[in-house]
């Protein structure tokens, strides 16, 4: 006790909350090279979406709404600008609204057939979750929303998101629904556990 009533105010501080911990291990997550866990992303370009989305338009007029799917899931965009993560974004969505409800189990489960089947249906799924992140901030924000915005009628059984004047709570609401839809029928076909690795996947879309 009388080496504790040597120090005073000035000698005791809470400086040592200020200490980073994580930053003096080595094993720490801030100290952890995450390009280790996974080969390096290749930057994508507007030239290299834009072409892609010609490719997905082709196989959608053909009637090959699954080749069109895989095609976008197969080149995600982890590492490029946000705009052309945007295109990216826009096309999957686009490519989502063509099928229709009635095929869009048998579509997912040829999607996730084969080699790196199980990484495209997680992709599908960062796709989803982006989407509807930016219906839900759309929703309460006065500015002009971001992907997805607008929603009219399609045969599909679904519909085309797109800015609608004077209905936008309906619009992200219709918009909300098609996403969710799509994430009940990957959680079907996936399982669960696609939702615990999207999560805890640190390579965003």
């Amino acid at each position: 006790m009388s080496i504790i009533r040597e120090h005073t105010q000035t000698t005791l501080s809470d400086a040592w909350r200020t200490i980073d911990i994580d930053a003096l291990d080595p094993d720490s997550a801030p100290n952890f090279d995450t390009s280790t866990l996974h080969p390096p992303q290749p930057e994508i370009t507007e030239a290299e979406v834009r072409q892609l989305t010609t490719q997905v338009r082709q196989l959608l007029r053909g009637g090959d709404a699954e080749g069109a799917l895989r095609g976008c899931l197969d080149m995600p965009v982890y590492n490029g600008s946000d705009g052309v993560k945007e295109m990216a974004m826009g096309l999957v969505v686009e490519v989502l609204q063509s099928i229709k409800a009635s095929e869009m189990v048998p579509v997912l489960r040829g999607v996730g057939e084969g080699v790196g089947g199980g990484e495209r249906v997680d992709v599908l799924m960062k796709y989803l979750y982006k989407g509807m992140a930016a219906a839900s901030s759309s929703s309460g924000a006065s500015s002009a929303p971001r992907t997805p915005t607008r929603v009219t009628p399609q045969q599909t059984g679904f519909s085309q998101m797109g800015p609608r004047p004077g209905a936008s709570a309906e619009s992200t609401g219709a918009a909300m629904s098609v996403l969710l839809s799509w994430h009940e029928k990957a959680v079907e076909v996936a399982g669960l556990g696609c939702i615990g690795r999207v999560m805890t996947d640190w390579r965003k879309v």
